[in-house]
């Protein structure tokens, strides 16, 4: 893998979130605090089948654990689904060094460092697009792209030569881009589940149409 398919644990393209990991770096010493790299299925790169793009890392789930998805409640969800559908095996414990292995997916963030409020700015999206540009150029056998919520969606989009116009974010929302079909959620984070935008079922039946999907 070419090293600059991930950014550099420094990396300062983005000085805001450069400067809030720096602060992080000092306040929890202990922690990850970098840019979050993608999480490969053991078969690798070329094992790829289904891709997973979320908005950004956590403050106390992947920024401190240093994978996707890891340490707060949206790892949860996504993770027992995952295994539900035969896509990961293992068992999830929320920390790195747990059982928990992909089957056929990776997964990764729009935006590899963890923002301020959980909001990232225009900028840092763009910016940072170079790296989900380069992470989809390394699958050869993709087929299957999940974004989760709005911003993941149209940062995918553009990273696949797509319009957003064209190819706009709906929940349940299957489009084709290119060689490569599109599914969309809505992120299964705490908020979107307590306030019932998302439930489980609803989340559930996204993967059952890309496990159908990957079945066919």
């Amino acid at each position: 893998m070419p090293e600059n398919v991930e950014p550099s644990r420094d990396c300062a393209l983005c000085p805001r979130l450069h400067d809030f990991l720096t602060l992080w770096r000092q306040r929890e010493p202990e922690w990850f605090n970098a840019p979050v790299p993608t999480f490969l299925p053991l078969e690798g790169e070329d094992g790829v089948r289904l891709l997973i793009v979320g908005l950004a890392p956590g403050l106390r789930g992947a920024n401190r654990t240093g994978r996707p998805f890891t340490g707060d409640y949206a790892g949860d969800l996504l993770y027992d689904t995952l295994i539900r559908f035969g896509l990961a095996r293992g068992r999830f414990e929320a920390r790195p060094d747990d059982s928990l292995e992909l089957i056929s997916t990776a997964i990764t963030n729009a935006v590899k460092c963890v923002p301020p409020e959980n909001k990232p700015i225009g900028v840092e999206i763009n910016t940072c697009r170079k790296f989900l540009s380069l992470n989809l150029g390394r699958f050869r056998n993709l087929e299957a792209i999940l974004t989760l919520g709005t911003i993941a969606h149209q940062s995918t989009v553009r990273a696949l030569g797509g319009r957003v116009a064209e190819h706009p974010f709906s929940h349940g929302g299957r489009q084709q881009i290119g060689d490569v079909t599109v599914f969309s959620s809505y992120h299964c984070s705490r908020y979107n589940t307590n306030t019932g935008r998302l439930t489980e079922e609803m989340f559930v039946s996204v993967f059952r149409e890309i496990a159908a999907f990957l079945d066919k």
